[in-house]
């Protein structure tokens, strides 16, 4: 599959937040920094649907000490999960944030991403914890 990614405005992501991330969760779909002027959403469209979303936020981990950015709610439709979506998100997330001089991205991996993750150049950092009603995570990263 082809997929075009492009910057998107934050509320563009609440509809595959909630729908993915958020089902049966009573937690907010809106992040805190969502607003943030160094924040950017990137939406991946296929036949001119969004099918994926992430988020990306300056925000510092105390595992890494370069400048870095946490990613945060990523999701793809079911109908397009395991087709390129996520990578392509990333690797255009990549580029960006190169530009801006950005040395790590990390994020709170959930149990069932980890292989996703992997697959892309992510490492694990760090000890499984829980986050209440979503359940355990790895903190992982990638090194630009």
């Amino acid at each position: 599959m082809n997929f075009s990614i492009e910057k998107i405005e934050t509320s563009k992501t609440y509809p595959l937040r909630k729908q993915i991330l958020r089902n049966g969760i009573e937690l907010p779909f809106k992040f805190e920094r969502d607003q943030d002027q160094t924040t950017f959403h990137l939406g991946a469209f296929f036949e001119q649907e969004l099918v994926g979303i992430a988020s990306f936020m300056k925000s510092n981990n105390i595992f890494f000490s370069s400048a870095q950015y946490q990613l945060r709610g990523m999701a793809t439709s079911e109908v397009v999960r395991g087709k390129g979506a996520g990578k392509a998100l990333l690797g255009e997330a990549v580029n960006l944030l190169r530009r801006k001089e950005i040395k790590t991205i990390w994020c709170n991996a959930r149990i069932e991403a980890i292989t996703f993750y992997k697959k892309v150049g992510f490492k694990v950092r760090g000890e499984l914890f829980v986050i209440e009603k979503v359940g355990p995570h790895f903190t992982m990263f990638l090194d630009l």
